[in-house]
């Protein structure tokens, strides 16, 4: 498959990502009727409803993990198909991460006790940002991949006591010790 027909298809991917959550019940925007590039506070209502905040970067992280899982691959799937099945497995996760059952176990084991879901706005958004960490990583070494994974994991971890680690950590297993830390 070609680069083009790989990103119309994931174009294509996201737009039914998009029905499928307002099938689910999704909201398209934030409630407030807002639209904010940046929300900072994760105990925001506005986190989760806008184009991006700190988990944004976790999302960039998914896109660096795909390129180098699929670059395994690169011999038998031509770029556009990796790209088209990171978005795939992208669109999945939002989709599942706006489901009964994970937001139910997101408010159990992590520090996100308020969370209602993503608006659709910021799960396309999500969705966003992982076809940019995959572009980003198509066009570095991949030395330089691995180092943004540690600065983003360490910095957003800083900022918000939380991260991709952890929040994958927290959703399959809780830890009591990094619920306590996270909780300040």
């Amino acid at each position: 498959m070609t680069l083009f027909r790989g990103v119309l298809w994931s174009v294509i991917i996201i737009g039914l990502t998009a029905g499928v959550l307002a099938l689910l019940g999704r909201v398209w925007v934030s409630t407030t009727g807002q639209l904010l590039w940046w929300v900072s506070d994760i105990g925001s209502p506005e986190a989760s409803q806008q184009i991006s905040d700190w988990y944004s970067a976790s999302h960039f992280i998914h896109g660096l993990i795909f390129f180098g899982f699929f670059w395994i691959f690169k011999r038998y799937l031509s770029l556009g198909t990796r790209l088209l099945l990171s978005t795939i497995i992208e669109a999945g996760w939002e989709i599942l991460e706006n489901s009964s059952f994970i937001i139910d176990k997101y408010r159990e084991g992590t520090i996100a006790i308020g969370y209602m879901g993503d608006s659709i706005l910021n799960s396309v958004c999500d969705i966003g940002f992982m076809v940019a960490g995959f572009f980003f990583a198509r066009f570095v070494p991949w030395w330089v991949s691995l180092l943004f994974i540690l600065v983003l994991e360490i910095g957003v971890a800083y900022m918000i006591r939380d991260n991709l680690f952890l929040n994958v950590l927290m959703l399959v297993y809780p830890v009591d010790a990094v619920r306590a830390w996270q909780g300040g």
